[in-house]
């Protein structure tokens, strides 16, 4: 059993020029890569970490609705606990990603248009249970393979513009990478 609980309902929402607001993360972490033709023959593999939708097939990140009594980190930090189960460093906002929600309307935003705050967030701890684990389960994957099970164009265009550009300058010694520059 969960001790940890799903925040749920709409009336703590933000909203922006009639879009609603959300936040959320691409989990990563690093696994040994023992590939031979490698050139040091043991390079770290990056991995993501996805989600299955709730209503369809195809993954996507931990993300969610953005409430007035938090920060968009801390909305970040709460959506990667409660729909995937891990808790980490939250190491840089990517960008900002519009989409439109075909499940979300309601009077603020009749249209479904939302503006989602992605950061890459270093996974420290999976957790063996979590609010949502009876709806959602997590699934690591390598960037290519993150980049073909992704249910919408949107977290594909956040994997591949935002954290795979951010992830190689990071990996080389960048460690800031300007998501307004995108």
């Amino acid at each position: 059993m969960c001790d940890l609980v799903a925040r749920t309902g709409r009336h703590q929402q933000r909203y922006e020029h009639g879009r609603r607001l959300v936040a959320g993360c691409i989990p990563f972490r690093y696994k040994d890569n023992n590939d031979e033709t490698s050139d040091d023959g043991h390079k770290k593999l990056v991995e993501v970490l996805m989600i299955n939708s709730q209503s369809g097939s195809g993954l996507l990140f931990p993300k969610g609705g953005w409430e007035n009594d938090e920060t968009v980190e801390e909305a970040a930090a709460r959506e990667a606990i409660e729909e995937a189960g891990v808790r980490g460093d939250l190491v840089q906002l990517l960008g900002f990603y519009d989409f439109k929600s075909k499940t979300h309307q309601d009077k603020f935003c009749p249209e479904g248009m939302c503006r989602a705050a992605v950061f890459a967030l270093r996974v420290k701890e999976e957790l063996a249970s979590w609010p949502e684990q009876s709806t959602r389960k997590r699934t690591w994957l390598t960037l290519s393979e993150a980049v073909e099970r992704s249910r919408y164009p949107w977290v594909r265009e956040a994997l591949t513009t935002g954290f795979t550009t951010w992830h190689e300058n990071w990996s080389n010694g960048d460690d800031h990478v300007d998501p307004s520059s995108r």
